[in-house]
């Protein structure tokens, strides 16, 4: 356990009881549900991320009239074992720029210790001051400053800069939501989350990633503001603000990265286990099923797929879904569950004050 990071947990306990009635403007999920799962052999990881994408439609088909990319990894705080591996994100670039596409990097960390973490408790912050520095020093300890300059791509802070506004299709939660200007003038933006459980969202895959993409100088770092707004909503395992976000998006690829994943009590302090695998999907909901699946979780398990579904969300169960390459059952692995309280009972604690 790293004790500069504290897991958030969350408890919920909801059921698929009842119709919603669908809107005719929700978040079209019209991408073919095609899942690919790759293994990871002798450790090249180059060469599972261009089988899954090939296994999928190819590079040129993904990102057809596509000019800027963003890629999204997930790093949560200044620690490898709970991020995405900076190979993936390498892979992926290499990948898109050989189409003569453009790329970036983006991402709004939610705490490092000596920023917004300070003796073991964590701060929210809107200060650019702090979140400016925070995020250089994520991006530096990961070893993406370096990535980033070696392959001549920017790297967006997402926390901080030029904001805008963009619409939410029916949200569950907001109407309009504020995101870095960056986000509007990529043409496609691509998901690729480490492969964790997660004590506030059961797990965290490609849709919960873009909780990062919530803008901490709108919504404070650690994103506990955003929590508390969410539940006096109703959502549960902070569902509404992954899905407002995923519709408000243009979410078109997804690429998780399971080489190595955390079971038990992540983000940050589970334990990891060996799993050398890369998922891809172009529908985000699809790509998300088939990685829980591999980890062992059931649908009613996982507070946002129940949500999703509800909301309009296809595929709605994994019969609906193509997977090619592995098959989910010779892959699955039945992870440890995380712990989960209700966000509720932690909040009057944990990222409360402010900096």
């Amino acid at each position: 356990m790293n004790k500069n990071f504290i897991s958030r947990r969350d408890f919920v306990k909801t059921t698929l009881a009842g119709t919603v009635a669908l809107a005719a403007n929700m978040y079209p999920f019209t991408n073919e549900a095609v899942v690919s799962i790759v293994r990871i052999k002798n450790g090249d990881v180059k060469l599972a991320v261009k089988e899954a994408i090939d296994l999928i439609g190819g590079p040129k088909e993904i990102f057809r009239n596509k000019k800027q990319v963003m890629l999204k990894p997930n790093l949560v705080a200044p620690m490898p074992e709970c991020t995405t591996k900076p190979e993936v994100i390498k892979a992926l670039a290499e990948i898109i720029k050989d189409e003569g596409k453009k790329v970036s990097i983006g991402e709004g960390s939610a705490a490092a210790p000596g920023f917004n973490v300070k003796d073991n408790i964590q701060y929210r912050t809107k200060k650019p001051e702090i979140l400016d520095p925070m995020q250089d020093f994520v991006f530096e300890q990961l070893g993406y400053t370096k990535l980033a300059n070696e392959m001549d791509i920017p790297l967006i802070n997402l926390h901080t800069g030029k904001m805008v506004d963009i619409d939410v299709p029916n949200g569950l939660m907001y109407d309009k939501i504020t995101v870095h200007h960056s986000i509007t003038k990529a043409d496609m933006l691509v998901s690729v989350p480490m492969m964790k459980t997660h004590s506030l969202a059961t797990v965290t895959l490609g849709m919960k990633n873009l909780i990062g993409v919530y803008p901490g100088s709108v919504y404070y770092s650690v994103r506990s503001f955003l929590h508390d707004r969410a539940a006096e909503r109703g959502s549960e395992g902070i569902a509404y603000e992954i899905i407002d976000m995923v519709r408000a998006s243009k979410m078109g690829l997804t690429v998780i990265d399971a080489s190595s994943a955390m079971e038990g009590n992540g983000p940050t302090d589970g334990e990891l286990v060996d799993m050398n695998l890369i998922i891809a999907g172009t529908n985000p909901f699809a790509t998300d099923l088939v990685g829980a699946s591999v980890m062992g979780f059931e649908i009613a398990e996982i507070p946002t797929f129940k949500w999703a579904i509800k909301s309009g969300f296809t595929p709605a169960s994994l019969s609906d879904i193509e997977v090619r390459g592995e098959a989910i059952n010779d892959v699955r692995r039945n992870f440890k569950k995380p712990f989960v309280v209700p966000w509720q009972s932690i909040n009057k604690f944990w990222g409360v004050e402010e900096l």
